[in-house]
């Protein structure tokens, strides 16, 4: 299996590299989704990011009546807290995974690589991020749910790994208390997520662009 197509956008002024963030979008978008919202993060050009932004293959999507479209994984049920493809999500935390290598082979650390996620793409951000072999410099979880709570096998290593997650306290697709319910699995597990809720749907806002800007900073300072 090759790696996942990304986008990708490093520093403009050429500053060595020495970081990654590997950013998954949600169902039925691609890489291009958060790739405009680089510039607004305005992270100082001396953390040395280099952003990957990778494409889901497009699958046929159970609850959309087997509509084709980009997808990490199949939702079986509107219930998407529990009946979910696990093996496909698997596979798509296998080629996370895999950029995660990539970046370790191009000389980033993994201790500097941040894996994030918006809906879908956290619930694959949580299983890839808490399974890898090495440390990681965090996991961003942006309007999602911990699909994998129940069967996710968390590799030790990760003790105390920073990690955020932000919510929609209106959020009609991806409910909010799906949100507090990965928290407090977290801190079940021995993590103390960050949790930021924001009076907003299924989206960002200017003031989560903000936190996520200031935690990323301190995640890779």
């Amino acid at each position: 299996m090759g790696l996942l197509p990304a986008i990708e956008m490093e520093s403009p002024n050429g500053a060595d590299v020495n970081a990654s963030i590997i950013w998954l979008h949600g169902l039925g978008a691609d890489g291009s989704d958060f790739a405009p919202l680089v510039p607004q993060l305005s992270l100082p050009e001396s953390l040395g990011i280099r952003f990957i932004f990778p494409n889901a293959p497009s699958i046929p999507v159970s609850i959309n009546n087997g509509f084709v479209m980009p997808a990490w994984y199949d939702i079986k049920e509107m219930d998407i807290d529990r009946h979910v493809d696990e093996e496909q999500l698997r596979q798509s935390a296998t080629g996370v995974h895999a950029l995660i290598d990539r970046e370790i082979e191009r000389g980033v650390d993994s201790s500097r690589i941040i894996v994030a996620g918006f809906s879908q793409g956290g619930a694959v951000s949580f299983e890839a991020g808490l399974t890898y072999s090495k440390p990681l410099a965090g996991i961003m979880a942006l309007s999602t749910y911990f699909a994998t709570a129940d069967s996710i096998k968390v590799n030790p290593i990760h003790e105390g790994m920073p990690i955020l997650i932000c919510h929609g306290s209106m959020d009609p697709v991806v409910p909010e208390a799906l949100g507090k319910k990965s928290e407090a699995t977290l801190q079940g597990l021995g993590f103390a997520p960050e949790y930021r809720s924001y009076p907003m749907e299924h989206s960002l806002c200017p003031q989560q662009v903000v936190d996520i800007s200031d935690w990323m900073g301190r995640a890779l300072s």
